[in-house]
This record gives structure tokens, sequence and C-alpha cells, in this order.
């Protein structure tokens, strides 16, 4: 019976060429962006969940409240893992990391005549008793024992010594802006950590290096550590949480952050928190994109659906004799769905070339290294959707068809339902509500980009170069070496800072109260970066009133704000009043126009500049068309005062663009699944067309008989279709009006949404369907009647 199953399906294929063509095209180009998504959606959904004690692997946040919303928090005190363990019967290891600290971060590996670049991180004693980073070489319970010993990757073991054997114990020197005294040496040696790990090192230090070069580290109100604990087998999260809340009451009096662990496993996925509680993150866009791929997947099945059940009638007689034979209703349900499980495996077989082909492509949009690589999870996932696609998609064909009456067929009295009918076109409005909402998402997106882009921000980031300076830094030599910046030919004017104008929370502070100040606003945290003189002047920011930082003056006591902190104090005349830092009392001396501090998800706030003249952050402004020969001046300075280190730098406006990147790979991933969404569902719209003309090639021949026009046949032929994309764009506007309104909240800053934007997809769905179906209709209108009758 399988082998008659095959050869009926094969033998349809060969009689049906254009129907098996369309459905070929459409379920292997559906299944193709499937299989994209799918590994993309895999990737994501593996993250951080590789390590063994994943499921009991949790970190401890703080939670702190302030007047304008609680604040969740990573950073926490060095002593509190070994506190929580001695302390909490519950938790079965504790370890203490910084990796993204003033001590962590990119350093120089210095061996012999080698400088290698390495990313370091701190972690205490049980680090890898926590997380299941493969040693090569090492005991993982005392690789960390000695504070001087550190931990190699094997591709920096490699670079460094040229091989993993015997290099155990061997010296080097770290070359960081944070120096260590005394030799270090390696102590082991660990296998490259994974790319679905959300912390990337080459070298592990141990974290008692962190606190022998910082004095303050260990205090309670200090927070230089990233807590993590594996809690027991059993161990109840919420009863956990409530014993741990104010654990860190007893230690410092005045504390105002409650403690909770939230599982490390959900950080990089559901990272974002308001008002204390886990809100989401990268999890929205796993949902969006595995919707899209069920909505594409949809489509390409909806063709199938559609084909087979219109050209039912060529399939009649073949039903209706095997019925009067005696075959039974199961036989042929089971040839008709073994024909479209067929289809979707061979289609599988072009889908899986396709993405070999496009993956490549497909990693550069969405910043990814997927590989599709056989496996028995990924078979298992594939091809029961495969499967799942070859039932869906020929389900209702096969019961459809199998239920035919023999009597009635082989008279060739077989009336089409209105059930029927309205289920084909029901399908065909499914496809392209579909295919409009991805034009006006591919449409809205792009526009916010471009707004993004465009909007005034109140400084000039164009031909602005950034650097960060790197190794021991000499404060004593900063300002030569700012001089000797601005010395440059091209140099237009040179500035530094701590951290950058684009990241918002860097430089967050409290602590400042004034006159007239309400109750609890001194707890609000306010941007406020510290940044030397010709800051101002280099990203060319307005002044409204007073002056900005001059090193003629001494400037630690003063400070310049912006428009909206003169607005929230209420000062009608702020130049010269007091603000109080903490213990310490600065004037206002200026005041700017409100910019844009951070990205557009942020709207304008307070903005308090205080002064250094010290900064390890340079920004640059560079004469426009000098670029290639300032650049190369600057890397020869930079190089004069920090020998051993290559000159890396970026534009101001690439990093900018750099903030909105989730947003670009949205926008032009929603205009590739518009396009492939479109043409599914015009092929789709196609082999309708053709069949309809067919069908009614008689009628069609009478009419031009009886003096019917082309233009009358044409638009007789289209009137049924034209209907039903008039429905899908009324269904598929008011939809996507909603969503966008949703997508677009995350921004503070948005474009207004235009008429035009909802009319112009309803328009361009419309004119391609027409497209689609004219080149159909035109010829069946054009063709001599008497081919159309000929017959009766």
């Amino acid at each position: 019976m399988f082998r008659h199953t095959i050869l009926i399906t094969y033998r349809n294929f060969l009689r049906y060429k254009s129907s098996f063509f369309i459905n070929l095209v459409g379920l292997s180009s559906g299944l193709a962006c499937t299989l994209l998504i799918y590994l993309w959606v895999a990737d994501e959904l593996s993250a951080d969940r590789f390590h063994q004690k994943a499921d009991r692997l949790y970190q401890v946040l703080r939670n702190v409240q302030r007047p304008d919303g609680i604040r969740t928090g990573e950073s926490t005190p060095a002593r509190l893992g070994e506190s929580l363990l001695a302390e909490m019967p519950e938790v079965e290891y504790a370890v203490s990391v910084n990796s993204s600290g003033e001590y962590s971060g990119e350093g120089i590996i210095v061996y012999e005549d080698k400088h290698l670049k390495a990313k370091g991180i701190f972690a205490s004693e049980d680090y890898f008793n926590v997380f299941s980073y493969d040693l090569i070489q090492g005991n993982k319970d005392r690789v960390l024992a000695d504070k001087n010993g550190v931990l190699i990757s094997e591709t920096l073991a490699k670079k460094v010594f040229n091989t993993t054997d015997n290099i155990v114990g061997k010296t080097f020197v770290w070359n960081h802006r944070v120096r260590f005294e005394g030799p270090l040496y390696v102590s082991g040696i660990f296998k490259d950590v994974p790319a679905n790990s959300t912390c990337q090192f080459d070298i592990v230090f141990n974290f008692k290096k962190l606190l022998e070069g910082d004095r303050n580290a260990e205090q309670w109100n200090a927070g230089p550590a990233e807590t993590y604990l594996v809690l027991k087998d059993g161990t109840s999260i919420v009863e956990f949480n409530k014993k741990i809340s104010r654990h860190l009451f007893s230690k410092v009096p005045d504390n105002k952050a409650t403690l909770f662990v939230s599982r490390y496993s959900d950080k990089y996925l559901h990272g974002r928190f308001e008002s204390g509680v886990q809100s989401g993150g990268r999890i929205e866009y796993v949902w969006l994109f595995s919707m899209i791929a069920v909505f594409i997947l949809a489509i390409a099945c909806i063709n199938f659906m559609n084909l087979s059940t219109a050209q039912a009638s060529r399939k009649m007689k073949e039903v209706g004799i095997k019925k009067t034979m005696g075959v039974n209703r199961k036989v042929l349900i089971f040839q008709f769905l073994g024909e479209s499980i067929l289809m979707a495996f061979l289609s599988l077989a072009i889908a899986t070339l396709l993405v070999f082909v496009l993956l490549p492509q497909f990693n550069e949009l969405t910043n990814k290294q997927l590989h599709f690589t056989p496996g028995i999870k990924p078979f298992l996932v594939i091809g029961g959707m495969v499967l799942f696609t070859g039932i869906v998609s020929g389900g209702y064909p096969a019961f459809y068809l199998s239920g035919f009456e023999p009597a009635r067929v082989l008279k060739g009295k077989l009336a089409t339902t209105f059930g029927d009918v309205w289920i084909r076109k029901g399908l065909v409005v499914t496809q392209f509500v579909l295919s409009i909402v991805f034009m006006v998402a591919f449409l809205i997106v792009n526009r916010q980009i471009e707004f993004t882009q465009t909007k005034s921000l109140g400084y000039e980031k164009e031909n602005v170069l950034m650097f960060s300076r790197q190794g021991r830094i000499s404060w004593d030599a900063h300002e030569t070496f700012m001089s000797a910046l601005r010395d440059i030919p091209g140099v237009v004017n040179a500035s530094c800072m701590f951290g950058s104008i684009l990241e918002k929370d860097l430089s967050l502070h409290g602590g400042f109260s004034w006159e007239g100040q309400p109750p609890g606003a001194k707890e609000i945290l306010f941007p406020s970066p510290t940044v030397s003189h010709d800051f101002i002047e280099t990203l060319n920011i307005r002044i409204k009133e007073g002056r900005t930082f001059s090193d003629a003056y001494g400037e630690e006591s003063k400070i310049v704000v912006n428009e909206a902190a003169v607005k929230m104090m209420g000062f009608p005349d702020p130049i010269g009043r007091m603000i109080r830092d903490g213990q310490h009392e600065k004037q206002i001396v200026g005041v700017v126009k409100d910019f844009q501090y951070g990205s557009l998800h942020h709207q304008i706030s307070p903005v308090f500049f205080r002064y250094s003249s010290r900064g390890s952050d340079v920004m640059v402004k560079v004469q426009p068309g000098s670029e290639a020969n300032t650049i190369e001046r600057l890397g020869e300075v930079y190089e004069k005062f920090h020998p051993g280190y290559p000159f890396e730098f970026t534009f101001l406006d690439a990093d900018y663009q750099r903030l909105y990147d989730s947003e670009k790979r949205v926008a032009v991933l929603s205009k590739y699944f518009a396009v492939i969404a479109i043409i599914i569902s015009c092929l789709g719209l196609f082999g309708l067309a053709a069949f309809t003309a067919q069908k009614r090639q008689k009628e069609i021949g009478i009419r031009k008989i009886l003096g019917a026009t082309q233009a009358g046949i044409v638009s007789l032929l289209s009137a049924d279709f034209t209907k039903m994309i008039l429905i899908a764009i009324a269904i598929a506007l008011p939809v996507s009006y909603f969503t966008a309104l949703k997508w677009l909240e995350r921004f503070a800053y948005r474009i207004a949404l235009e008429w035009w934007f909802f009319a112009g997809a309803g328009v361009a769905a419309l004119v391609i369907a027409w497209i689609t179906i004219g080149m159909q209709t035109i010829r069946a209108a054009h063709t001599n009647p008497a081919d159309y009758i000929r017959t009766e």
C-alpha cells in the first residue's frame, strides 16, 4: 500500500506540474525561514544553560527603594558570599566575581617579547565548582587557592606559550590600568568559554588580588562583587528570598537595599527589572521570532490546503472509482496525507540546502555564529516539525477529498459547498493579513530607526573620535597627554571623561540637595558625568547662560547643569546658586541646552556635570577631510604615552547607531519576512487564479461569444479575489496599528503613526495581488473562445 501511495503521488506530481511547483516553492521557503529562526531561537534559549548546576545556580541581586522608583542592581559587597555560606544552611557554594568593574576588563599579557590582549575577571576559590568551565590542567578545588595564581584559556595559552603542555608555574606580566603587585603565575588552563556563555573571558584572577589592591573593597557599604550561589536540592526560593531579604541590615545599619536571588540561566533572556520585579528582556525577541516562524510556515501550509481543495475536481473520478471498487476512506486519507507529507519532506531537502546557503548572511544579520549541525535533538525537532507541516497542510484536503460520495462524483454532480468556499477564502484572507502586518512592521520600524538617526540630539556626534586610555595611567602626565592631542594638526578639540555620553546609567549619582528641595529628592539618581574642560565645546553642546568649565579656574567646586535640572530645582536665576553634592558645596556656573544623554529610549532628564581634570575616556573632535592623517598622528601620540598598548578607537556617531542594533535587526528581518510572506501568498493566489480561470473557461468562452469585453472578463475573474484582499486589509490595519503602538512604547521619543503607513501597505498588497491575478486573468481573457467550447 505504501509503495502504491508513493507511485500515485509521483504521478500526480508529474501530471499537475504547476501546482507541484507552487507547493514546493512555498513550503521549502517557509521551512527554510522556520529552520533559520529555529537555529536562532535554540541558540538564545541555550545561553548559560550548559552549567551542570544550572537548575540550582542563582545570582544575588539588590533592590534599592528610591523616590524615582525601585532600582535593581548586581553589585554586592565582597564579603556577602562567604557570609551567606556561613549563615544560610541552604547555600552549598558561594562565589564572588568581578567581571565588569575597574579591575576587570581588557589588559595586555606580556611574556618575553609578546604583548597580547586578553579579557580578565576576578573570582573566588570555588568558581570552577559553581560554573562548569572545563579544566584542561589543574584541580578545580585548588586552582584559585593562591592569590598570585591565575588560569588562562586554551587559546590564550597557545598564543602566549605556543603550547598547553608544561606551562603551569610559568610567570608573566599583566598590564592593566590597575597594576598588581608581585608576580603572577599560571595555576591552570581551562577550555575556551563556550559561545553561549554570557560571560566571556580569557583569564581568571583570584578575587583576593582585587581585595589586596583596593583597601575599601571589603567594606560592607562597597559593591565590587557579583555574588553567585548554588543552593541545595529542595530549597524553596520564596522562603530563601524572605530569609536573605534583610541580610544587609545586620551588617550596615543605614542600609537601604533588600536582597533576593534570581536564577542565573534566566539572566540573559529575562534580565530586565521594573519596580524590583523581573519584567522581560530578550525573551520578547524570542517570542517575536517564534511567532514569525509560525506565521511564515502557516502561510506556506495555507497554499497547499487551498490548492489541494480547489483542485479537488481533478481527483473526483479517482476517488469515486476507488470507493466504488471498495477502497475505504482510511486508505484514501492515508494516500492524500502521504502525498502532503512526502511533499513536506521533499521541501525539507530543498529548505536544508537553502539554510546552508543563507546561514552566513543570516549570521551577519543577527550577529550570531550559528551552525547547522546534525544531531538527535535537531533531527527530532525538525523531523517533527516537517511531519506536523505535512499533516496540517494535507489534513483538511485529505478528509475533504476522501469524503466524496462515489455516485455523485461519477455523475459529475459534485457541488462545492458554501463552507468549502469560505474556508478557502478565509485562508487567503489569513495569508494576506499576515503579509500586510509584516509590511507595516517593516515600514514603521524603518521610520523609527531613521528618526533616531536624524533627530537632533543637542550635540554634534559627527567626526568625534573616542578611545579609552589603557594600562597604568600616569595622572601627573595626563594634561601633557591631552595637550599633545590638541596640538596635532586636524584636531579641533579634545576632552575626557569617565564613561560615555551614550551610557546613561553608567554615571548615575545621588546625594544632590539644594534649597527648597522636596522631601526624598536627595535619594534620586541623576546622570552626573565627570568631565574635563573643553568637554562641552568638543561636542558643541549649546550654552544657555553662564559658562563652561575652564582650566583657568579651580573648577572642582563648580558644576554645570542642563535646562531640565534647572526646571526641576525651580531656580529662576540658577547662575551662582549653591547645591550640595554629598558633603561638598558646589556652585552652578553654567546652564546648557537640553540634550539627549543616552539613547532615545529614555527621556531627557536632569544632568549635573561635575568637573575633573582627569578622565580615562577621551573624545577628540577631528577636522572633516583630515581623518586619515589625524588618526595616524593620534596613534603615534597614544603609543608614546601607552607603550605596548594598541590604539583602538571608535567614532561617536557609529557607537550611537549601535544603540539601536536590536531594532535595526528587527527592521531588516521584517523586510525579508515581508517579502517572503508576500511571495508565498502570491504564489498561492497565482495558483488559485489559474485554477479559477481553468474552471470557468467555458463560461468565459460563452461570455466572449455573446460580446463580453476583455476588460469585463478580467474584472469578472478578479472581483472575488479583490474582495478577499480588501477584507484582509480591513483586518490587518487595526492589528498593525495596535502592534505598532505597543512596540513604539519602548522609545521615549518616537514617530507619529501617519495614516499613509497603513494605507500604503494596504494599497501595496492590493496592487501586488492584482498583478498576480492579472497574469492569469488577462491570459484567460485573451484566449480564443473557440478553444474553450470546442469540446461541447
